[in-house]
């Protein structure tokens, strides 16, 4: 199977003091300090690379969201993959870049 996939995630965490974003931050740091490809979008993140990797990376992100004051997360996933082939956020978006 090949290496690479798309997934989107999108975590809103509930959070006593309304400081959503700040939580929401956390989780966009441990995608950063991943080393994988990824682009924050308004409503989610996406990121390129291994199905484990990034799956393990949605754990992190969860946590760092509970770590970060979230009494629970609400995380949205989506995933594209292929059985033959990689995905690439490029496939996607790329004519759109500057």
């Amino acid at each position: 199977m090949p290496n690479n996939i798309n997934l989107a995630i999108q975590v809103l965490p509930k959070v006593k003091d309304g400081k959503v974003y700040a939580v929401v931050d956390k989780a966009i740091e441990v995608i950063q300090k991943s080393g994988v490809k990824y682009r924050v979008c308004p409503f989610e993140t996406v990121m390129e690379g291994p199905y484990d990797k990034l799956m393990q990376i949605v754990d992190d992100a969860q946590k760092a969201c509970f770590d970060a004051g979230a009494e629970e997360v609400l995380v949205n996933i989506k995933i594209q993959r292929r059985p033959q082939a990689d995905v690439a956020i490029e496939e996607k978006t790329g004519k759109y870049d500057r």
